[in-house]
C-alpha cells in the first residue's frame, strides 16, 4: 500500500490542483504556461552561471590540483582526525555533487560502508552542501553579485559539519 501510494503522490497532487482550480473557475492551463514561461527565463539567466561553474570544475580536475589540495590538507585533516581516504570528497563537495557523489561511491567500493571512514564519508555527504553551486544557481537566478557573508558562512557551516561527523561517527561506533 506504500509503495502504491509513494508512486502515486505527483499525479495526485497534480490531480487536486486541477480540480481545485476548475472549481474556483481559473485557468488551470493559462497559468500552467505563464509558469513555464517564466521558469524557461530563470533557466536562461542562470545558464551562463552554471556553464562557468561546470568549466571551473572540469579545468580543476583535469589540472590535477586535486592532488596537490589533498596533500595541502592531509596534515589539518590528521589534527581533527579525517581519514586521508575523505579529502578529495571534502575538496569536491562544495563544487560539485555529481563529482562528490563518484567519489563517494569510490570510497565506499574500496574501504567499505560499515567502516569509520565509510560512515563520515556517509555523513559528510548528508549535512555538507555544494556551496559554491548552490551560490551560483540562487544568486545568479535573483541577479545578486555581491555576496557579502553568504561564502564564508557556508564554508563555517561545512567545517562545522565535517568535524561533527567525525565527532559523532567516532562517539557512536565505539
Amino acid at each position: 500500500m506504500f509503495n502504491y501510494l509513494s508512486k502515486s503522490i505527483i499525479p495526485i497532487i497534480f490531480l487536486l490542483i486541477i480540480t481545485y482550480g476548475m472549481f474556483k473557475g481559473r485557468k488551470v492551463y493559462e497559468w500552467f504556461i505563464e509558469g513555464a514561461k517564466e521558469g524557461l527565463k530563470v533557466t536562461l539567466r542562470i545558464f551562463p552561471y552554471l556553464l562557468a561553474m561546470i568549466i571551473a570544475v572540469q579545468i580543476f580536475k583535469e589540472a590535477k590540483l586535486m592532488d596537490i589540495l589533498n596533500n595541502l590538507i592531509a596534515p589539518v585533516g590528521n589534527l581533527i582526525g579525517l581519514p586521508q581516504e575523505l579529502i578529495p570528497l571534502i575538496i569536491i563537495k562544495p563544487l560539485s555533487g555529481s563529482g562528490a557523489i563518484g567519489v563517494f561511491t569510490d570510497i565506499i567500493k574500496s574501504v567499505g560502508a560499515d567502516t569509520r571512514t565509510g560512515l563520515i564519508a556517509s555523513v559528510v555527504m548528508g549535512s555538507t552542501e555544494t556551496i559554491f553551486y548552490t551560490i551560483t544557481v540562487y544568486f545568479g537566478a535573483i541577479k545578486v553579485k555581491k555576496i557579502r557573508h553568504t561564502l564564508w558562512a557556508a564554508v563555517f557551516a561545512d567545517m562545522t559539519a565535517i568535524i561533527m561527523a567525525i565527532v559523532m561517527v567516532n562517539i557512536f561506533i565505539i
